[in-house]
C-alpha cells in the first residue's frame, strides 16, 4: 500500500502539472535521457515529445511481434518516459513490491537503465551491507536502510563461500558487491570470484584472481580491486605478490611485488596511496604502501602507521581511525605534525564485551557510519572540518538502533548474537551499495 501510494502522488502531481511546467522541473537534459531510454530498454513505450505519425509505422507483417510491442502503458493514462519520472522517485525499500506488480516493471527495475537513471537524478540510496560469521561457523549477509532504519532480507550468500575464512570483500561501480579468495574448509585456498549486484538482486561470477590466497589485503583504487600478500597452501606459505582487478576490461593482472611476503591485518588508501600493515615471515610488524601511479611499493615507517589502529577510513582528505573498543571515540591523522592528535569522543560509551565492539566503519552518505557486532549503528557528521570537535562532540553522533527491527526479522541470527555459550556471531565485512 505505501508503494502505491508513492506512484499514485507522484501520478496525480504529473497529470496537474502542465507540460511546460513539467519540462522545467525535470530540466531539458534529465528529461532527454529519459524520452531517449524509453523506447530502448521498455518495449513498446509510447513517448509524449515525438509521437508517430506515419500510419504504417505499427504494422508489422509478424503479427507475435505486433503483440509484443503493443503493451499495455507502465502508468495508465501517462506516457512511458514520464511513468519511468514516477517509478524512479519511489524508495529503494518498495522496489522489490515494484518488481511483483507486472511483466514490464519487472524488466525495468531488473536493468541498469532504472538505477542508471537513479544515480544521475541524485536519488539513489546507499544501504549499509553486512557479512557476518554466525555462532555456528556459517556466513551470512544482511541490508540496512539508513533512512527507514530497517535490516532488508538479501539472497543468501553461494554455498563456497557459506563457511569461507580470509576471504576479502570490496564494492566496484558503486553497486557490485564482491566475495574473492579466501579458504574453504575442505579445498584450502581459492581463486574465485563472485559479485552481488545490487540492481539484478542476483549474485554472478567473475574472473578467477590469479593466485589462490586468503588472509589478504585488498582496497579499491580508481574503480579498480587490487589485493595483495596473504597465505596459501604450499612451501611458500606467506605471499608478496599483488594483482589487480579491471572490471572494464573484466580480467586480473599483476602488478608490482611487495618488498617483502605479508599477512596484512589493517589497509587503508589514503591520499591515493594504498598503505598496509601486518605481520612478515618471521610474524614480525611491517609497513608497506603502493602507489597505482608509478606501480611500486615502499617501506612506511611514519608516525601514521606507528599509531595506527583498525578500523579506519579516509573520507573528504582526512584520516580517521576507531580509538576504543566499542568506537565511541575517533581518531584524526595530522599531516602537519604526522600524529593522531585530534579526537571526537562522544563521552558516550557503550562498554568493552565483544556484543558493542565496533567491527567496521564506512562512509554513508557523507557521514562515517561506526558498525558493531550487535547490528548497533552510529553515525559522525564531518562534513564541516572546521566545527569544534573538542567543545562540542555530542552534537557530531547520532545513534541509530537498528537491533530492534533486527531481532523482529531476524529473531534467530539475534538469539546468536545473544548466545551464552559457544562461538557468537561477528561482523567479517561491512560494505555500501548504491542503488
Amino acid at each position: 500500500m505505501q508503494m502505491a501510494y508513492y506512484c499514485f502522488c507522484l501520478y496525480i502531481n504529473l497529470l496537474e502539472t502542465p507540460m511546460s511546467v513539467l519540462l522545467f522541473v525535470l530540466d531539458s537534459s534529465h528529461y532527454c535521457v529519459l524520452v531517449a531510454g524509453a523506447t530502448k530498454f521498455v518495449p513498446g513505450s509510447k513517448l509524449c515529445l515525438q509521437p508517430d505519425i506515419n500510419p504504417r509505422a505499427h504494422k508489422v507483417k509478424n503479427p507475435r511481434k505486433e503483440r509484443t510491442r503493443i503493451q499495455p502503458p507502465l502508468l495508465p493514462g501517462l506516457p512511458d518516459d514520464l511513468a519511468i519520472a514516477c517509478l524512479i522517485r519511489v524508495p529503494r525499500v518498495e522496489h522489490r513490491k515494484l518488481r511483483l506488480v507486472c511483466k514490464r516493471w519487472y524488466r525495468l527495475l531488473a536493468g541498469n537503465f532504472f538505477y542508471s537513471l537513479r544515480k544521475s537524478l541524485g536519488i539513489a540510496e546507499e544501504w549499509v551491507n553486512v557479512v557476518k560469521r554466525d555462532r555456528d561457523g556459517r556466513i551470512s549477509w544482511h541490508a540496512f536502510d539508513p533512512t527507514y532504519q530497517l535490516w532488508q532480507p538479501l539472497p543468501p550468500v553461494p554455498g563456497e563461500y557459506s563457511e569461507a575464512l580470509g576471504f576479502g570483500c570490496a564494492v566496484l561501480s558503486g553497486c557490485h558487491l564482491y566475495l574473492f579468495g579466501g579458504k574453504d574448509p575442505l579445498r584450502g585456498s581459492l581463486r574465485k570470484v563472485i559479485f552481488y549486484s545490487a540492481r539484478t538482486k542476483k549474485w554472478h561470477r567473475a574472473p578467477d584472481m590469479l593466485r589462490k590466497r586468503h588472509f589478504f589485503g585488498s582496497c579499491v583504487i580508481n574503480n579498480c580491486l587490487y589485493v595483495a600478500g596473504g597465505e596459501c597452501e604450499g612451501i611458500q606459505r606467506t605471499l608478496r605478490s599483488a594483482e589487480v582487478y579491471d572490471p572494464n576490461k573484466n580480467r586480473w593482472s599483476f602488478v608490482a611485488d611487495m618488498s617483502t611476503a605479508m599477512v596484512p591485518f589493517i589497509g587503508v588508501v589514503f591520499n591515493g596511496r594504498w598503505f598496509l600493515k601486518g605481520l612478515g615471515t618471521h610474524r614480525q610488524v611491517m609497513s608497506e604502501a603502493y602507489t597505482p601511479e608509478t606501480n611500486s611499493w615502499s617501506v612506511v615507517n611514519d608516525g601514521m602507521v606507528g599509531a595506527w589502529r583498525n578500523p579506519s577510513l579516509s573520507l573528504n582528505g582526512q584520516l580517521y581511525a576507531l580509538d576504543c573498543r566499542d568506537g565511541c571515540k575517533l581518531r584524526i591523522y595530522d599531516e602537519a605534525t604526522d600524529s593522531w592528535n585530534k579526537f571526537i569522543d562522544s563521552k558516550i560509551h557503550l562498554g568493552n564485551s565483544r556484543a558493542v565492539e565496533a567491527a567496521a566503519l564506512v562512509p554513508l552518505n557523507g557521514k562515517l557510519c561506526i558498525i558493531r557486532n550487535n547490528m548497533s549503528i552510529s553515525l559522525v557528521d564531518v562534513s564541516s572540518p572546521g566545527k569544534h570537535i573538542e567543545s562540542n562532540p555530542q552534537q557530531l553522533w547520532e545513534n541509530i538502533s537498528g537491533k530492534l527491527h533486527f531481532k523482529n526479522i531476524f529473531s534467530n541470527l539475534w538469539s546468536s548474537i545473544a548466545g551464552r555459550s559457544g562461538l557468537k556471531s561477528h561482523i567479517l565485512h561491512c560494505q555500501v551499495l548504491q542503488a
